[in-house]
């Protein structure tokens, strides 16, 4: 879409050609950017007021479409500075493989998930890294604009376009069935909450728990499975009421499907843009997160044995057979392949983009690192046995925790507002293929919507597990964003200078190996 840009709108200078010039170059390269992921008529991703900034006034893009507005953050002249970049690259990171992070580590044990935590931040650090060279080698004079698939596409031709396009819809459609159950799950215990507050009702749920203030449950050994909102006391004295609700709100068989009533509307508009204003609140739900572990840490203690290869009632071996499901969602959690050319293309300095990568890299790590340890060491170990620790670890707090209520409020929110711009990106990117426009009817988008909730809506019903969902999708997007794809495009890359040698060939050949390996070991752990 053409646009007008006047030299005075970009910034201001005094007789500085040369400064106007490149910033002109810079917002260009946004607007265009802006305009690729969608059609001239839809106006969703059409470059809104503030990419073209005020000289006070700077903002911070992500993939999902969102701006971020930061203060004396950059030169003036349309350029992040380090900070905002890695503050960019953090943010778009962290998701909700934070809340499987625990589950994880004990998954693997204790050392072991820690080791795989450090191994595969490097390593996923590291094919980032050959994803951002991948476009620089390249032996054209215009690639500003190129994204990871493009670079995909003109190696591999249509097969690296497809494919590209194949993996990118399993992320996000991936995303969207965990985001889908998560959503059941916090909207059911949030009403769960409100209920028994507002009709003075106090529950005692049936599965096993510590006592006291700060009290941590064990939901899957109540019966060999979640209990839902069952409970055997009671402080008031209608009981039909409270078994009438307990029948029309349950975790798995009502509300995934109360859900359809409010997100299917909003995955069929045409432009979802309003809601990229709140995908800030994803940067509070993190730092709450860590704030709410920290204070619970504080409460519970430290509850850690070494036991090095055997079990016990109370704590896991610290080292597992099952540890690829911890790699599994890692390689989802350090995913940010597919857009880190983005992420950096505006970067002020750009030969500070290794280090600011990998200082992202390492926040990202330390943050997963932390929540993921904090949570495994501070689990009440005895009475619960750590096999408690479940794949998503607010469930380990009940319902009627403040602070685990105030989390789910938080990310039951934000997610609302996130998942129709996952959807809105899900179909710029299919129907456009398919028919060269993201919006071809209301009938087409409202197939493809039914397709993509009905996946979430089935997944929450019969296989409400975060941490299973998280690593098939994570290892299969993961095999070819990052192992497969940027090791090859690399070794062709030498090969056609005339570089490739058998070191960097073994080394590259094995990463890609690990790749497949983490992909198959899923189906097999």
């Amino acid at each position: 879409r053409p646009f007008h840009v006047e030299p005075t709108n970009i910034v201001s200078v005094n007789d500085d050609t040369q400064r106007v010039t490149d910033e002109a170059s810079a917002m260009n390269k946004r607007i265009h950017y802006y305009s690729r992921l969608t059609s001239p008529a839809d106006r969703a991703l059409i470059a809104p007021d503030h990419v073209l900034p005020a000289p006070d006034e700077i903002y911070v893009y992500s993939p999902l479409g969102t701006a971020f507005k930061v203060d004396s953050c950059t030169d003036g002249y349309g350029k992040n500075s380090s900070l905002v970049t890695i503050f960019m690259i953090w943010n778009t990171m962290m998701g909700t493989s934070i809340l499987s992070i625990p589950w994880g580590i004990k998954q693997a044990g204790f050392t072991s998930g820690v080791i795989l935590i450090l191994v595969m931040g490097i390593l996923t650090l590291y094919c980032c890294y050959r994803v951002v060279k991948s476009r620089q080698m390249i032996p054209l004079t215009d690639t500003s604009n190129w994204e990871f698939p493009d670079v995909c596409k003109y190696y591999f031709g249509s097969f690296g376009q497809w494919s590209s396009l194949l993996f990118s819809m399993v992320s996000l459609v991936g995303a969207m069935v965990v985001y889908w159950v998560l959503m059941s799950n916090f909207l059911f215990n949030t009403g769960k909450f409100i209920y028994n507050f507002v009709h003075d009702i106090n529950v005692t749920d049936i599965v096993p728990g510590t006592n006291g203030s700060n009290k941590v449950i064990c939901p899957s050994d109540a019966s060999g499975h979640p209990p839902e909102n069952r409970s055997v006391m009671f402080s008031s004295g209608n009981r039909t009421g409270f078994e009438l609700f307990e029948e029309w709100w349950d975790k798995s068989h009502t509300v995934p499907f109360y859900l359809i009533a409010v997100l299917l509307p909003l995955l069929n508009l045409k432009s979802p843009s309003f809601f990229a204003k709140f995908n800030v609140l994803g940067t509070v739900s993190v730092v709450y997160l860590v704030f709410l572990v920290t204070v619970k840490a504080a409460h519970l203690g430290i509850h850690l044995e070494f036991n090095w290869f055997t079990e016990n009632e109370f704590f896991v071996p610290e080292f597992r057979i099952l540890f690829p499901q911890l790699t599994g969602v890692l390689t989802l959690a350090f995913f940010i392949h597919n857009c880190v050319i983005t992420l950096l293309q505006n970067n002020k300095n750009q030969e500070n983009n290794v280090r600011d990568l990998s200082i992202a890299h390492f926040l990202v790590g330390l943050t997963y690192l932390y929540v993921g340890v904090i949570i495994f060491a501070s689990f009440p170990s005895p009475p619960l046995s750590k096999e408690c620790i479940e794949q998503n670890f607010l469930d380990n707090f009940p319902s009627d925790d403040i602070m685990s209520f105030v989390a789910r409020i938080f990310l039951l929110f934000q997610m609302m507002t996130v998942y129709p711009l996952l959807g809105y990106l899900a179909r710029v990117q299919l129907l456009r293929q398919f028919f060269g426009n993201p919006y071809p009817s209301l009938f087409h988008v409202l197939v493809l919507n039914l397709a993509i909730v009905g996946a979430g809506v089935a997944m929450a019903r019969f296989y409400p597990n975060i941490g299973g969902i998280i690593r098939y999708s994570g290892a299969t997007c993961g095999l070819a964003f990052v192992f497969v794809y940027p090791s090859l495009i690399y070794m062709i890359s030498l090969h056609r200078a005339g570089q490739l040698t058998w070191p960097a060939k073994i080394i590259h050949i094995f990463i890609i190996l690990l790749g497949l390996a983490n992909l198959i070991a899923q189906f097999l752990l």
